[in-house]
Protein backbone atom coordinates (compact mmCIF):
# COMPACT_ATOMS: atom_id res chain seq x y z
CA UNK A 1 0.00 0.00 0.00
CA UNK A 2 1.62 3.36 -1.17
CA UNK A 3 2.45 5.78 1.75
CA UNK A 4 0.45 8.28 -0.19
CA UNK A 5 -2.21 6.81 -2.00
CA UNK A 6 -4.70 8.54 -2.58
CA UNK A 7 -6.97 5.79 -1.22
CA UNK A 8 -4.64 5.56 1.97
CA UNK A 9 -5.99 3.75 4.96
CA UNK A 10 -5.32 5.80 8.04
CA UNK A 11 -1.75 4.75 9.16
CA UNK A 12 -3.55 5.49 12.70
CA UNK A 13 -6.03 2.04 12.45
CA UNK A 14 -2.69 -0.29 11.76
CA UNK A 15 -0.75 1.75 14.82
CA UNK A 16 -4.18 0.65 16.66
CA UNK A 17 -3.69 -2.85 15.96
CA UNK A 18 0.55 -3.28 16.53
CA UNK A 19 0.92 -2.84 20.47
CA UNK A 20 -1.72 -5.81 20.86
CA UNK A 21 0.01 -8.40 19.80
CA UNK A 22 2.33 -8.42 23.09
CA UNK A 23 -0.79 -8.57 25.17
CA UNK A 24 -2.61 -11.01 22.93
CA UNK A 25 -0.06 -13.55 23.71
CA UNK A 26 0.22 -12.79 26.80
CA UNK A 27 -3.59 -13.19 27.51
CA UNK A 28 -3.79 -16.32 24.98
CA UNK A 29 -1.57 -17.88 27.04
CA UNK A 30 -3.85 -18.37 30.02
CA UNK A 31 -6.70 -19.33 27.97
CA UNK A 32 -8.02 -23.26 28.30
CA UNK A 33 -7.44 -24.90 24.17
CA UNK A 34 -10.50 -25.89 24.09
CA UNK A 35 -12.22 -22.99 24.96
CA UNK A 36 -9.91 -20.90 22.65
CA UNK A 37 -11.09 -22.97 19.39
CA UNK A 38 -14.81 -22.83 20.89
CA UNK A 39 -14.74 -19.03 21.07
CA UNK A 40 -12.74 -18.48 17.66
CA UNK A 41 -13.35 -21.46 15.64
CA UNK A 42 -10.26 -22.24 15.01
CA UNK A 43 -8.95 -26.09 14.65
CA UNK A 44 -6.27 -27.23 16.67
CA UNK A 45 -3.46 -29.36 15.69
CA UNK A 46 -2.16 -33.19 17.09
CA UNK A 47 1.03 -31.16 18.29
CA UNK A 48 -1.15 -27.96 19.96
CA UNK A 49 -0.86 -25.73 17.48
CA UNK A 50 -3.90 -23.45 16.22
CA UNK A 51 -4.93 -23.52 12.56
CA UNK A 52 -6.63 -20.27 11.25
CA UNK A 53 -7.62 -19.11 7.62
CA UNK A 54 -7.68 -15.65 6.80
CA UNK A 55 -8.15 -14.27 3.30
CA UNK A 56 -8.07 -18.19 1.54
CA UNK A 57 -4.55 -18.60 3.23
CA UNK A 58 -3.98 -21.04 6.62
CA UNK A 59 -1.75 -19.96 9.28
CA UNK A 60 -0.04 -21.83 11.98
CA UNK A 61 0.04 -19.65 15.69
CA UNK A 62 2.22 -21.89 18.11
CA UNK A 63 2.19 -21.61 21.39
CA UNK A 64 3.40 -20.94 24.13
CA UNK A 65 4.72 -17.88 22.59
CA UNK A 66 2.36 -17.59 20.12
CA UNK A 67 4.31 -17.28 17.14
CA UNK A 68 2.78 -16.72 13.64
CA UNK A 69 3.53 -18.58 10.88
CA UNK A 70 1.92 -19.74 6.92
CA UNK A 71 1.51 -22.89 7.04
CA UNK A 72 2.12 -23.38 3.46
CA UNK A 73 5.64 -22.19 3.59
CA UNK A 74 6.42 -21.98 7.61
CA UNK A 75 7.42 -18.12 7.18
CA UNK A 76 6.74 -16.12 9.66
CA UNK A 77 3.88 -14.39 9.37
CA UNK A 78 3.97 -10.23 8.54
CA UNK A 79 3.74 -8.01 11.68
CA UNK A 80 0.18 -7.08 10.60
CA UNK A 81 -0.94 -10.22 9.88
CA UNK A 82 0.14 -11.25 13.05
CA UNK A 83 -1.47 -8.49 14.97
CA UNK A 84 -5.20 -9.26 12.72
CA UNK A 85 -4.84 -12.94 13.98
CA UNK A 86 -3.86 -12.73 17.33
CA UNK A 87 -6.41 -9.68 18.13
CA UNK A 88 -9.13 -12.28 16.99
CA UNK A 89 -8.16 -14.95 18.91
CA UNK A 90 -8.08 -13.02 22.13
CA UNK A 91 -11.15 -11.16 21.20
CA UNK A 92 -13.21 -13.66 20.14
CA UNK A 93 -16.26 -14.71 22.82
CA UNK A 94 -18.39 -17.48 20.87
CA UNK A 95 -20.89 -15.39 19.65
CA UNK A 96 -23.04 -16.99 16.93
CA UNK A 97 -22.57 -15.29 13.75
CA UNK A 98 -25.76 -13.39 13.33
CA UNK A 99 -26.45 -13.21 9.19
CA UNK A 100 -27.67 -9.72 10.38
CA UNK A 101 -26.05 -7.11 7.88
CA UNK A 102 -25.30 -3.81 8.77
CA UNK A 103 -22.94 -1.06 7.28
CA UNK A 104 -20.04 0.37 9.00
CA UNK A 105 -21.65 3.31 10.42
CA UNK A 106 -23.90 0.56 12.38
CA UNK A 107 -20.95 -0.87 14.15
CA UNK A 108 -20.19 0.04 17.49
CA UNK A 109 -18.19 3.10 17.13
CA UNK A 110 -18.23 3.30 13.80
CA UNK A 111 -19.59 6.66 13.00
CA UNK A 112 -16.28 7.89 14.28
CA UNK A 113 -14.57 6.12 10.94
CA UNK A 114 -17.46 5.78 8.69
CA UNK A 115 -16.53 8.71 6.35
CA UNK A 116 -12.97 7.82 5.95
CA UNK A 117 -14.26 4.24 5.34
CA UNK A 118 -16.17 5.18 2.79
CA UNK A 119 -13.45 7.21 0.77
CA UNK A 120 -10.38 3.89 1.31
CA UNK A 121 -12.78 1.35 0.93
CA UNK A 122 -16.32 2.01 -0.83
CA UNK A 123 -15.56 4.55 -3.00
CA UNK A 124 -12.31 3.31 -4.36
CA UNK A 125 -13.85 -0.23 -5.14
CA UNK A 126 -16.18 2.09 -7.34
CA UNK A 127 -13.43 3.98 -8.71
CA UNK A 128 -10.62 1.31 -9.70
CA UNK A 129 -13.26 -1.16 -11.34
CA UNK A 130 -13.86 2.07 -13.73
CA UNK A 131 -16.64 1.87 -16.43
CA UNK A 132 -17.05 -2.01 -16.44
CA UNK A 133 -17.48 -1.59 -12.97
CA UNK A 134 -20.47 -4.26 -12.41
CA UNK A 135 -18.77 -6.54 -14.70
CA UNK A 136 -15.24 -6.52 -13.17
CA UNK A 137 -16.93 -6.71 -9.15
CA UNK A 138 -18.36 -9.91 -10.34
CA UNK A 139 -15.34 -11.26 -12.14
CA UNK A 140 -13.40 -10.44 -8.67
CA UNK A 141 -15.55 -11.34 -6.15
CA UNK A 142 -16.36 -14.83 -7.98
CA UNK A 143 -12.72 -15.47 -8.37
CA UNK A 144 -12.38 -14.96 -4.58
CA UNK A 145 -15.32 -17.62 -4.28
CA UNK A 146 -17.64 -14.99 -2.86
CA UNK A 147 -20.93 -16.15 -2.48
CA UNK A 148 -24.40 -14.74 -4.13
CA UNK A 149 -26.30 -12.36 -1.72
CA UNK A 150 -29.06 -10.74 -2.92
CA UNK A 151 -28.60 -7.33 -2.38
CA UNK A 152 -27.72 -4.96 -5.11
CA UNK A 153 -27.26 -5.33 -8.24
CA UNK A 154 -24.83 -7.83 -7.64
CA UNK A 155 -23.85 -8.77 -3.97
CA UNK A 156 -21.11 -11.30 -2.32
CA UNK A 157 -20.42 -12.48 0.84
CA UNK A 158 -16.70 -13.47 1.81
CA UNK A 159 -15.56 -15.63 4.93
CA UNK A 160 -12.74 -13.70 6.31
CA UNK A 161 -11.92 -15.81 9.67
CA UNK A 162 -13.98 -18.72 10.75
CA UNK A 163 -16.68 -16.16 12.47
CA UNK A 164 -16.25 -13.14 10.47
CA UNK A 165 -17.79 -12.59 7.29
CA UNK A 166 -17.79 -9.64 5.40
CA UNK A 167 -20.66 -8.58 2.37
CA UNK A 168 -19.65 -6.72 -0.51
CA UNK A 169 -21.99 -5.43 -2.78
CA UNK A 170 -22.40 -3.13 -6.03
CA UNK A 171 -24.87 -0.85 -7.19
CA UNK A 172 -25.13 0.35 -10.98
CA UNK A 173 -25.61 3.88 -11.67
CA UNK A 174 -27.90 5.11 -14.66
CA UNK A 175 -28.11 8.90 -15.70
CA UNK A 176 -29.08 10.39 -12.63
CA UNK A 177 -26.81 8.24 -9.94
CA UNK A 178 -23.40 7.44 -10.02
CA UNK A 179 -22.22 3.48 -9.11
CA UNK A 180 -21.90 3.01 -5.77
CA UNK A 181 -20.49 0.08 -3.36
CA UNK A 182 -20.68 -1.06 0.36
CA UNK A 183 -19.18 -3.09 2.49
CA UNK A 184 -21.32 -5.07 4.94
CA UNK A 185 -20.36 -6.53 8.75
CA UNK A 186 -22.38 -8.70 10.52
CA UNK A 187 -23.29 -7.34 13.61
CA UNK A 188 -22.09 -9.83 15.93
CA UNK A 189 -18.51 -8.96 13.79
CA UNK A 190 -17.65 -6.66 17.05
CA UNK A 191 -17.32 -10.03 18.99
CA UNK A 192 -14.31 -10.87 17.36
CA UNK A 193 -12.48 -7.85 16.27
CA UNK A 194 -12.39 -4.25 17.28
CA UNK A 195 -14.15 -1.66 14.96
CA UNK A 196 -10.96 -0.12 13.69
CA UNK A 197 -9.52 -4.01 12.88
CA UNK A 198 -12.72 -4.35 11.30
CA UNK A 199 -12.11 -0.72 8.87
CA UNK A 200 -8.84 -2.13 8.07
CA UNK A 201 -10.75 -5.89 7.12
CA UNK A 202 -13.09 -4.37 4.68
CA UNK A 203 -10.04 -2.47 3.13
CA UNK A 204 -8.07 -5.57 2.47
CA UNK A 205 -11.55 -7.21 1.28
CA UNK A 206 -11.85 -4.37 -1.51
CA UNK A 207 -7.74 -4.22 -2.64
CA UNK A 208 -8.24 -8.38 -2.66
CA UNK A 209 -11.16 -7.70 -5.29
CA UNK A 210 -9.87 -5.28 -7.13
CA UNK A 211 -6.62 -7.33 -7.93
CA UNK A 212 -8.85 -10.48 -8.69
CA UNK A 213 -10.73 -8.78 -11.22
CA UNK A 214 -7.44 -8.19 -12.99
CA UNK A 215 -6.87 -4.73 -11.84
CA UNK A 216 -3.84 -2.71 -10.64
CA UNK A 217 -4.78 -1.83 -6.94
CA UNK A 218 -3.40 2.20 -6.73
CA UNK A 219 -4.23 2.58 -3.08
Amino acid sequence: MSATGKYQVPRELYDKLAPLVASARERLAVIKPDKLVMRSGCTREEDGTYRLPFFQRDYLIRPPDFTVQEAGTGKTAPTFTQAVLLTYLVTADGTTPSARWVSFRGLPDGMFYAQAFRGYAENRLVQELGDEGLTLFQRGAEQLGGERLELGDAGYTFQVLPRIRLAAVYWLGDEDFASRASILFEDTSPQYMPVYGLAVLGSQLVSAIIRAAGIMDHS
